[in-house]
């Protein structure tokens, strides 16, 4: 399928590893010209382009300097998103203080990312925004209550997102992964094992292994190219009516819980 995606213009938030990566590698793939923002300083560059700036996506400033320099984008990806670091079943295992940043990052963040780059889209009267979002955000996942309720409202705010920029020609949509193999699903991992008596605790590959098959109908891991494949499908021109969706990818996840 021809996809008709060579020449345009990519901004991809979270390109330096995982979902993220695999997406801005996919446009290059395409024929796109991919710009990359990542708060990584180690942050390898991309294979066309060469250029991934190193910032914060909790910084304003920073976000709509990067936007209004890449001021032609076609399409924004937002792929970026921290946990608390710790294993909030039940939720008051957790202190008030673990929400800020996790809240701050994924869903203030990607707010910082659309506010930055709607004036130009919609002004270009093209184009295309997709949010990294997840399963836990629309099961009420225990495992950390923050990283769920932030996502939540990343899906409620694409939403608004895809409703205010229709009639500017431009769409929003959201990706929704399960179990894919991340530094972020591994933190998840190491934290529900620290208070875990030592005979109890699991190996990374035994807790996903055992995950899988209880959460999963599929029972088998998400990869980051199956996401960077439908993110640039709902780029082009075949998802032209597509906008307002959230598209899991998951092993039958949601559909499971």
């Amino acid at each position: 399928m021809d996809l008709n995606l060579s020449g345009q213009n990519v901004a991809v938030f979270g390109a330096a590893q995982g979902i993220g990566r695999a997406i801005a590698e996919q446009f290059e793939a395409e024929g796109c010209s991919v710009v990359g923002f990542d708060q990584s300083p180690d942050s390898p560059a991309l294979k066309n382009t060469g250029e991934v700036t190193v910032g914060d996506v909790t910084s304003f400033e920073q976000v709509s300097a990067f936007a209004d320099a890449h001021s032609e984008t076609d399409h924004v990806v937002f792929s970026v998103g921290v946990g608390s670091g710790k294993f909030g079943f039940p939720f008051w295992n957790l202190d008030p203080s673990d929400w800020a940043r996790v809240l701050e990052v994924n869903l203030v963040g990607a707010a910082n990312v659309a506010h930055a780059f709607a004036p130009h889209l919609t002004q270009n009267g093209r184009g295309s925004l997709l949010f990294l979002v997840s399963v836990a955000g629309q099961t009420g996942s225990p495992t950390d209550p923050p990283y769920s309720a932030a996502k939540a409202g990343l899906i409620n705010f694409m939403q608004v997102v895809a409703k205010d920029c229709a009639p500017f020609n431009v769409r929003a949509n959201a990706l929704s992964p399960g179990m894919v193999k991340t530094e972020l699903n591994e933190s998840v991992w190491a934290a529900g094992q620290v208070n875990l008596p030592v005979s109890e605790q699991q190996d990374y590959a035994t807790w996903a292994e055992t995950k899988i098959k209880i959460i999963s109908p599929l029972g088998r891991w998400q990869t980051p190219p199956e996401f960077a494949t439908m993110a640039t499908y709902l780029a082009s021109k075949h998802a032209r009516n597509i906008t307002g969706q959230t598209i899991n990818i998951d092993g039958g996840q949601v559909m499971h819980a």
